[in-house]
């Protein structure tokens, strides 16, 4: 049988690696997929030293790439947006299916890239694009689709938790933590994108979709980073008998998707809690199965590139097929998604931890909690911390309540003469339904 040919764009961190895998396991890749799969063509902006491509056609010109008549696939991994849509929306209207790692394309440009690869009869796939080597959209949109989702939470960027990781187990500072990471290449110099959970945004908005069968979003996504939490706060965390994780968090509600990414506390004893490192993971929870766990290496050359090679794999397989019997792009019938309304951060429901600095006299403390009760606001746990001096932290656990109801809470307790300064607020989930 004929050839499939490949043509790869971006000859970066993972353009490289995909190179290396489709060399490397050429056999048994082409045992899987049923055909040779053969890179007919590069094109870089420039050379990767550390790849091998003698014998390898390579331009400058990526556009050339999209519009040879030779290549059936073409790999999108230059990253970015504005070039990499036009890419790749040039590629499908060559007719070239296209497997792309770029989440932050799919998250913002998804919904008009499915309808032009819809309208032309090709694949876009996406696999790398969330937590690279992990076959996360493959389970949700595959292996669980007997299920209806009720909520999905991960660790989806490795720079944070790490971070994260770091100021726990040896109670570093944020800033000195971040240095180390960017040292170590974990993160960029500008690591706006990781640490302030853009990055993971883009990543669960394109999960949330898989899982409920809802439109790309990415603007209503909320995000918070991690960049304020202090030692203080994961020490009080551990002590309360929760960690500090970043997180993504989506849930099905009956008035709409919860889409948010900000920094959370969670049992110590769940499975979310003993990520550490740069490893990533995602809990999915279905009706019928249950919580199921996908665990492993988020970013990398070769992880990410494993993700890459298996949607050159899965394409070259259905290749043959029509559109409307390939698994759909967002698992749903394209004219079966729903209209459910992604919900603003403050109708979302979720418990709090809170932190503040209150004078050391008698009925600051009554003040705070009345204020609470006045909310509906009922209180899990406090901690008063005894020092020497004039103030002193107060540490307070809530129960689950709606955003606003704390929103209003907040600025009542900041407002009060006993309180100094602003109240730490960071969300808690039990991860538990």
């Amino acid at each position: 049988m004929k050839p499939v040919k490949v043509g790869i764009c971006g000859l970066g961190t993972v353009g490289g690696g995909t190179f290396n895998v489709l060399k490397r396991n050429a056999d048994e890749i082409t045992r899987r997929a049923g055909r040779h799969i053969i890179v007919e063509e590069i094109g870089a902006r420039r050379d990767n030293p550390a790849i091998d491509t003698k014998g390898t056609q390579i331009t400058r010109d990526i556009f050339a790439v999209a519009t040879n008549p030779e290549i059936d696939i073409v790999v999108e991994l230059i990253g970015g947006y504005d070039v990499a849509r036009d890419l790749v929306l040039t590629a499908i209207e060559n007719g070239k299916h296209v497997v792309t790692a770029n989440k932050a394309l799919i998250a913002e440009h998804g919904n008009e890239i499915f309808e032009a690869a819809q309208k032309k009869n090709v694949m876009v796939a996406f696999e790398a694009g969330v937590a690279g080597g992990i076959p996360i959209i493959k389970a949700i949109r595959e292996g669980l689709s007997a299920n209806k989702i009720n909520w999905l939470a991960g660790i989806i960027n490795g720079t944070g938790n790490f971070i994260l990781t770091e100021m726990k187990e040896k109670g570093r500072d944020f800033d000195d933590v971040l240095k180390e990471a960017q040292e170590l290449g974990y993160a960029e110099a500008d690591p706006t994108f990781d640490v302030e959970g853009i990055d993971a945004a883009h990543k669960l908005t394109i999960l949330s979709s898989i899982a409920f069968g809802i439109p790309l979003q990415f603007n209503k996504a909320y995000t918070e980073g991690i960049s304020k939490i202090t030692t203080e706060d994961v020490q009080y965390a551990e002590e309360l008998g929760y960690r500090i994780k970043h997180l993504g968090v989506s849930r099905r509600t009956e008035q709409g998707v919860e889409l948010r990414v900000h920094p959370t506390l969670i049992p110590e004893k769940a499975l979310l809690a003993n990520v550490n490192g740069v490893m990533n993971a995602v809990v999915v929870d279905g009706d019928a199965v249950g919580q199921t766990l996908y665990y492993g290496a988020g970013a990398g050359a070769e992880p990410t590139a494993s993700a890459v090679v298996a949607d050159i794999v899965d394409v070259v397989r259905t290749m043959t097929a029509d559109r409307d019997n390939r698994v759909p792009h967002l698992a749903f019938q394209p004219g079966s998604l729903s209209d459910h309304p992604v919900l603003p951060v403050e109708q979302t429901e979720t418990a709090y931890y809170l932190r503040m600095q209150a004078l050391e006299q008698p009925g600051v403390l009554a003040k705070i909690t009345s204020i609470l009760g006045e909310k509906g606001i009922n209180i899990e746990a406090i901690i008063q911390k005894e020092t020497s001096e004039e103030q002193v932290p107060v540490i307070i656990l809530t129960q689950t309540v709606q955003e606003q109801k704390m929103n209003e809470a907040i600025a009542e307790i900041e407002a009060f003469e006993g309180i100094s300064g602003s109240v730490t607020r960071i969300r808690v989930e039990h991860l538990d339904g």
